[in-house]
C-alpha cells in the first residue's frame, strides 16, 4: 500500500478510531490481577496514542510532501550508483557534452490526482553523476500548439526541502494548477517545469553539493537531468532560458547552483532559504568545515572572480531566510542583481504555495540575457 494514498490514509483513520474505541468498550471487562489489568490498560491507551500519531503524521506527510514513499521514509532506497570525482565545473571528463550521445528520456503520465493535469514522470540514470532517480515534467499549453510547434521554451527547475518529496511543488504547491491560466493569458512566460528527486541519501541533506565517493548532487541537478531536458523537449539550452527555484534547503541549493554555475542558470528563487549549510542539522555539507564554507552562497558570491551574471529572489520571514538575503543583496555587485522579500508565516508549504504566482511573474520579466556580459560555456 503506497505511503502517501488514499487508502493508507483512510486506514490509519481507522485505527485510530478502533484503538480509541477499544478501552472504551473493554476497560472495565480486563479480568485478573490488578498488575495484569493495568498493564493491559497502559497498552490500550499507548497503542490510541500511536494510532493517533501515525493517523496525524500521514496527514502532514501528504499535505507538505516529505516522503514519496516507503523506502524515503525508511532510507531504503538506493539512488547512487557512483560518485566520481567531477572537478570544480562537476563535468569531469564530460567537458563537451554536445559532442556525446543525446539522453533523450521516455516520459509517462502520472496516475496521481494529487499532481494533477499533465505531469509526466522518467527515470533517469546520470550520466555524468553516477544518481539514479526520479524526474517530473509539465510542459506549458503552448508547447502543443502549432504555432510555437518551432518554439523553444524557457525551463524552471524546482526543487523541495529535506526531507521532500519530487512532487511537492506539483504535488503540495499546486504549482502548474496556478500558473496555466496566467500562461495561457500571455502574462507568464510558457516554462517548461521540472522537478528532479533531491533525496538521495539516507537521512541525510546533500546540500545539492559534489563530494567525490559520497554523492555528485550537484552534477545530478545541474548537469545530468539539464540535459536531459535539453535532450528530450523543446527547451532553450543557453542559460538565459534557465531558471532554478526552491524552498527551505531547496532555496538554498538553487541560489547556491544559480551563483556557482552562472553558465547554465539565469535566475534563482529562493523561499524561506539559508545561507550556512550547518543550518540544516542533517545536511553532509554543514558537517564538514571545508564543505560548508564552499558551499555557502554568501562565500561563493564574495569569492567569484568576477560578478555573476544571475539575478535572485529571496523570501522568508525575519528568521527564516530574510536576513541571509539581506547578507547577500549587501555583497552582490552588478551585474548580480538581489530582490528580499519579507513575508510572515510558518516554515510550511502554505507559505510558499501564495507566493507561486508573484515569483514566477518576476522570473517572467528576469529570464533575459544579460546585456554586455558573456559567461564562458562549459560544454552544457
Amino acid at each position: 500500500m503506497s505511503l502517501t494514498g488514499t487508502p493508507f490514509f483512510l486506514a490509519t483513520i481507522a485505527l485510530a478510531v478502533v484503538t480509541v474505541l477499544l478501552p472504551l468498550l473493554l476497560w472495565g471487562r480486563v479480568r485478573g490481577p490488578a498488575v495484569v489489568r493495568g498493564a493491559v490498560r497502559l497498552v490500550m491507551v499507548v497503542l490510541a496514542q500511536a494510532a493517533a500519531v501515525l493517523s496525524v503524521f500521514v496527514m502532514v506527510n501528504n499535505t507538505n510532501g516529505l516522503y514519496d514513499s516507503w523506502a524515503d521514509l525508511l532510507g531504503t532506497g538506493h539512488h547512487i550508483v557512483a560518485a566520481p570525482d567531477l572537478g570544480r565545473d562537476g563535468l569531469g571528463d564530460h567537458k563537451h557534452l554536445a559532442n556525446e550521445s543525446k539522453v533523450a528520456q521516455d516520459f509517462s503520465l502520472t496516475h496521481d490526482a494529487r499532481l494533477g493535469r499533465g505531469v509526466r514522470v522518467t527515470q533517469l540514470s546520470g550520466r555524468v553523476s553516477g544518481v539514479r532517480g526520479e524526474v517530473y515534467v509539465w510542459l506549458p499549453p503552448q508547447y502543443g500548439q502549432p504555432a510555437f510547434r518551432h518554439r523553444k521554451f524557457p525551463v524552471v527547475e524546482l526543487l523541495g526541502g529535506f526531507p521532500g518529496s519530487a512532487k511537492a511543488w506539483f504535488g503540495s504547491l499546486r504549482v502548474q494548477s496556478q500558473l496555466e491560466a496566467g500562461m495561457r493569458r500571455g502574462e507568464i512566460a510558457p516554462f517548461i517545469l521540472v522537478e528532479p528527486r533531491t533525496n538521495l541519501l539516507a537521512g541525510q541533506d546533500t546540500g545539492c553539493a559534489n563530494v567525490p565517493g559520497v554523492v555528485d548532487a550537484e552534477s545530478w541537478l545541474s548537469v545530468d537531468v539539464r540535459q536531459m531536458v535539453t535532450d528530450t523537449f523543446r527547451a532553450q539550452s543557453r542559460a538565459s532560458g534557465w531558471a532554478v527555484a526552491g524552498y527551505s534547503a531547496g532555496a538554498h541549493c538553487a541560489v547556491k547552483m544559480a551563483l556557482s554555475h552562472p553558465d547554465r542558470y539565469r535566475a534563482a528563487v529562493g523561499l524561506s532559504g539559508y545561507n550556512d549549510p550547518a543550518a540544516e542539522r542533517v545536511s553532509l555539507t554543514g558537517r564538514d568545515p571545508e564543505l560548508r564554507r564552499v558551499n555557502n552562497p554568501l562565500w561563493i558570491l564574495r569569492h567569484a572572480a568576477t560578478p555573476p551574471c544571475v539575478s535572485l529572489y529571496l523570501s522568508g520571514g525575519r528568521n527564516d531566510g530574510y536576513r541571509d538575503g539581506l547578507a547577500l543583496r549587501r555583497a552582490a555587485a552588478p551585474p548580480t542583481r538581489v530582490v528580499v522579500a519579507e513575508v510572515s508565516g510558518p516554515h510550511t508549504t502554505g507559505l510558499w504555495k501564495r507566493q507561486v504566482g508573484h515569483v514566477f511573474r518576476w522570473l517572467t520579466a528576469e529570464l533575459s540575457p544579460c546585456v554586455g556580459r558573456v559567461v564562458p560555456s562549459s560544454g552544457i
